[in-house]
This record gives structure tokens, C-alpha cells and sequence, in this order.
């Protein structure tokens, strides 16, 4: 079902930024990586009990999250897998 819907609403790149602007997904992205980022922290303050060793960890989870996302969408970039 779900495969299907996505089949049928498939557009393509001209279509697509008309109805999100690159913007839109960078906003998107920020957004998502500080409610991901702030999730680490409250998961680190609960474990550890100290807000520094939280933050810490929340601050290098950031840096580290972004740069292994940039690779992962490199690797992705050259992966023939499902593109026309």
C-alpha cells in the first residue's frame, strides 16, 4: 500500500521544487537535527546526571551527526540503486 502511494504521487526534480524550495528542506533539516540534538542531551542528562557531561555529548553529537551524514549522502550519491 504504502509503496504504491509513494509510486503514484512520484515527481520529479522540476516538479518537486515548485512545491518545496530548497529553503524549505534546509529549514527541515536544521530543525530535525535540533530536535535530534536535544534529544542526546536529555537522554545523557537523564543517564549521567550532570547537565555539562550532557551538553558535551549533545555538542559533539552535532558536529559528528552532520559530517557522517554529509558522507552517507556522498555514498548514496554514487549508488545507481533506484535512480532512473
Amino acid at each position: 500500500m504504502i509503496i504504491e502511494q509513494v509510486l503514484e504521487n512520484k515527481t520529479n526534480y522540476k516538479e518537486d521544487k515548485h512545491s518545496e524550495k530548497p529553503i524549505r528542506s534546509i529549514v527541515k533539516s536544521i530543525s530535525w537535527r535540533a530536535v535530534g540534538t536535544i534529544d542526546t542531551i536529555l537522554i545523557s542528562w537523564i543517564i549521567t546526571g550532570q547537565v555539562n557531561t550532557a551538553l558535551s555529548i549533545g555538542a559533539i553529537e552535532l558536529i559528528t551527526k552532520m559530517i557522517l551524514y554529509f558522507f552517507h549522502e556522498r555514498v548514496w550519491n554514487n549508488i545507481k540503486w533506484g535512480k532512473k
